[in-house]
This record gives C-alpha cells, structure tokens and sequence, in this order.
C-alpha cells in the first residue's frame, strides 16, 4: 500500500512537473511578461491618461495606518510614479514583434498624457507633490524619467515645465535620514541628465552618506545608522544609488570612483538575491514592505538590464529566477480584485501583511522586476535556452562552486 502511495504521489509530482513545462512552452517567456506587465500596469495608467484615476482606482490603506488621509492622497502618485519607474526601460527600447510594438505604442501614449494630468493643477488627477510620501514616489516619476529619454523628448514644453515645478516643489520636504536621502538624489540627477540646474549638494550627500558611511559589507548598506534585514538594498537603495552614479558621471564626470565600487557591491548584491529565489519562485518573507512582492527584486532586475551582471550569473538563470517570482507573485489566487487593482499581500490577499505605510498605490513597486523588458528580444536576456537558477541546481543535486562573501575595503 505504501508503494502504491508512493508512485502515485511519483507521478502525480511528474505530472504536475510535465504540465507546468507544457505551459511555459505555450507561451515565451517575454510574452509571459508582457502579459504580467500589461495586466499590471494597464488600470493605473489608461485611467490616468484619461483622467479617472482618482474616479477609478479603490485606494485601500492598511489597517494599520498612521494617517488614512493623508495616506490616501498620496497613494495616486505612489501608483503611478512605481509603475512608470518600471516600464520606463520597455518604453524607451524599439523593435519587438508587431504586437509588442502595438503595445508600447499604446503605452507610449497613455504615459504622456498620464504624465500631463499629473503635473496639471487644472486636471482632476493632478498629484500631491509637497509632502514626505510625495517626495518619495516623485523621485520614482523622476526615475522613470532617467530611464526613458524618449518620454522627455516627447512631452510638450508646457508640460515639460509642470513636470519641472513638481519636482522643485519636493525640495521643500527634508528627507529622512535613511534611504529617503536618495529620492532626493534622484529628483537631483534628473535634473542634471536634461541639463537643468541642479543641486550638487543634495547629491554629494546622498553618495556620499551611503559609500563612506553606511556600506556594511558583503554589497550591503546599512539604511541609515542601522542594518536593516529586509530588501531595502534591492528596493531602494543600490538602484537609485546606482542611477545617480550613471547619470552625474555622464553629465559632469564625477564620482567614477564611486561608481566602480556600486558595480562591483552590485554584482555580489544581484548574487545573493538570486540564491534567495526558491525553485518555485518563493523567497524568504523578512522585513517590512514584503506586499512590494516583485518589487522586492528590482535590483536583481536592474543589473541584468543594465547587463552588469557578474560572471558567476547567467543571463538566463536570471530570467529564469525572475520569472519564476513574477508567476509566484502574481498569479496566486485573489492578487487582483474584481476590477484588476492589486490587492495587499504577496501571496494573494493578506492585508496583515501591509506595514501602516502601505496603500494601494505602494503595491504597484512590483513593476520594477519588468526592467529586464528593456533589452531587445535577441539580447542573451531573453535569446539563451532555458537555464536552472542556483536553487534549482542545488536542490536538484547538481555540484556547483560554493558560496564566498565580497571582501573590499571600505
């Protein structure tokens, strides 16, 4: 009876093994993510670029909030600011099959007009811009911005102006003393990249804050005076540190030192993150904001578009890791509501998981694990077969080289 179990549960594994091969063969990978990507972003922006978002969007809070409020009204720029950082790099690229250029054409298109009601004081859906939240999804917008000229070049001056009195208005919020220092680095940086005047001052702090004072060891900083265990350094802080280093080393050759020190932290970075996916793309559930749910990987995402990924990864075990999450995160039961929004959680709905900052809008994060969709469809990306990620080696008994630290001086 016990070998009757025993095969039975044999093949049901194989089964089940068989099937969900079969199915990522039915549909490629990149039209996996551009599905995810499109259902995802699609309520945020199509309503924005009409004008609705506020009229269509449900703006949940945790129950745990500080301020319900206040929380609330931010909560539209948090959606849309998160959601333009991550398809910026898609927009910006060209080419791809007729139906993804169709896509991006779209998306094109309801992004420069969402970011014409943003900035609109007359428009229904013109933002909040002053404020301690506000300053943190505008530097996503600002973001965003970096990562795609091609949206900058196309808006029209008048908005092109808007966008530029936002942004000066975050400068009258002080940052906290932690991560916040590089949202203001960023608004800063996208300044300096279109030739606007900037504050080198902001910048120096922030670059300097984290490469002298606060890296811990091992690709990590602290945030702030204190380590924190969470995905801070994959979120926040080695992204937009790394996007300030590009773009001030490009407009005004400096820090080159500093930038070749992020690459190197980066890389062992984007090295522990990959090991933390588990062969069914779950990963350790630590920290706060763990609702950001792909989110959580943006910098894994971010070096391998940025293709400064160290040797020890594959292009394709990355893609493979990542898309692993992308299905886990996203395609659990009761992800979206009945309108298509995001709900709170990172394995469905579960709003107790949703620290007193979050709202609905915070939850949108989770498009920054798409910014590999910025690399051509022939790059090694998206081109290479099919490659298993360090758990599934591991955990499949494959020998591979062990695991060592990043020794560098301070």
């Amino acid at each position: 009876m016990k070998k009757t179990l025993v095969l039975l549960s044999l093949l049901a594994l194989s089964v089940s093994s068989f099937a969900q091969k079969q199915t990522a063969k039915a549909i490629p990978t990149r039209k996996l993510w551009l599905n995810y990507l499109d259902k995802v972003a699609r309520p945020v922006l199509s309503n924005l670029a009409a004008d609705q978002l506020r009229l269509k969007m449900p703006m949940e809070v945790s129950e745990r909030t500080d301020n319900k409020q206040g929380r609330t009204e931010a909560g539209y720029l948090e959606a849309f600011g998160r959601t333009l950082s991550g398809i910026a790099p898609w927009l910006q690229m060209e080419g791809g099959d007729a139906a993804e250029v169709k896509l991006r054409t779209q998306y094109r298109d309801w992004a420069l007009k969402a970011i014409g009601n943003a900035v609109d004081p007359k428009a229904k859906d013109y933002m909040q811009w002053k404020g301690g939240q506000p300053l943190v999804d505008a530097s996503f917008v600002a973001l965003g911005l970096i990562r795609s000229p091609w949206l900058w070049q196309h808006l029209d001056e008048p908005v092109k102006k808007q966008v530029i009195d936002a942004m000066m208005a975050t400068r009258g919020t002080v940052p906290v003393y932690s991560n916040w220092i590089l949202f203001t680095g960023v608004i800063e940086a996208f300044f300096c990249k279109y030739d606007l005047p900037y504050d080198p001052v902001r910048v120096e702090y922030a670059v300097r804050e984290f490469t002298q004072h606060w890296y811990v060891g091992d690709g990590m900083y602290s945030d702030g005076m204190e380590f924190h265990f969470d995905y801070y350094n994959s979120i926040v802080i080695h992204p937009n540190l790394g996007a300030i280093l590009d773009v001030l080393n490009e407009k005004a050759k400096k820090y080159g030192a500093e930038q070749v020190r992020e690459t190197a932290t980066g890389q062992r970075y984007a090295e522990i993150l990959e090991r933390l996916i588990n062969t069914d793309g779950s990963f350790p559930a630590t920290g706060r904001s763990i609702v950001y749910r792909g989110g959580l990987f943006t910098h894994l995402a971010n070096v391998a578009y940025k293709k400064q990924l160290s040797a020890t990864l594959l292009p394709a075990q990355v893609r493979g890791a990542l898309t692993a999450v992308i299905q886990k995160t996203l395609a659990a039961p009761q992800t979206f509501n009945n309108a298509g929004w995001l709900n709170m959680g990172l394995y469905g709905k579960q709003p107790g998981l949703a620290d007193f900052y979050i709202t609905t809008g915070s939850l949108y994060i989770c498009m920054d694990i798409f910014l590999p969709l910025g690399l051509p469809d022939t790059d090694e990306f998206w081109s290479a077969a099919d490659a298993p990620w360090t758990s599934v080696k591991i955990w499949s008994g494959q020998d591979m080289p062990a695991d060592h630290a990043l020794d560098i001086k301070k």
